[in-house]
C-alpha cells in the first residue's frame, strides 16, 4: 500500500503507482508530494544540500512488517521536467516515483555498475513510460 501525503494540486494515479510498487515489493511506502521550498528544507536537513531536488528517498530500517520507506517528490520539478521533455506530468511523476522506489530497494546509480539503470529501463518498458532520469542523463 502507498500512503500518500499530497500537499499540492497534482492528481496522483494511485492505481498505476500501486501496480509498479507491487511488482517490486510487498512493503508499504509513504509518498509525499510537495513543492520546492519544502523539499529544499528536507534536502538541507538530511543531506546537507541547500537546494531543491526532484525526488528524495528515505529507506526505513529493515524489520519484520516495517514499511519500505518514504519517497518525497517535488511537484515543481514534475511540472518543469514534463514541459522540458514534452511528456505528461503523470509520466514525469511516475518516472520520479520509480527512481525513488529503486533507491528504497537499495539501488544506487552513483555506485553500482548499471544495475539501477537496467532496472529502471525494465520498468519503463513494462509500464510504457518515456525515458527516465538515469536513461535520459546517461544516454
Amino acid at each position: 500500500m502507498i500512503d500518500i501525503d499530497n500537499k499540492t494540486s497534482f492528481e496522483v494515479n494511485n492505481t498505476l503507482l500501486q501496480k509498479i510498487a507491487a511488482s517490486m515489493t510487498d512493503k508499504d511506502i509513504e509518498l509525499v508530494i510537495t513543492a520546492n521550498d519544502e523539499i529544499r528544507q528536507i534536502n538541507k536537513e538530511y543531506r546537507n544540500i541547500d537546494k531543491p531536488t526532484d525526488v528524495l528517498s528515505f529507506p526505513y530500517e529493515e524489520m519484520p512488517m516495517s514499511p519500505l520507506g518514504s519517497i518525497v517528490i517535488s511537484y515543481d520539478f514534475v511540472r518543469e521536467k514534463a514541459t522540458e521533455f514534452k511528456h505528461t506530468q503523470e509520466d514525469e511523476f511516475t518516472l520520479l516515483f520509480i527512481h525513488g522506489l529503486l533507491h528504497l530497494l537499495g539501488y544506487d546509480h552513483e555506485t553500482d555498475n548499471g544495475q539501477m539503470r537496467e532496472e529502471e529501463e525494465r520498468l519503463i518498458n513494462a509500464f510504457h513510460l518515456p525515458k527516465s532520469l538515469i536513461v535520459r542523463t546517461q544516454g
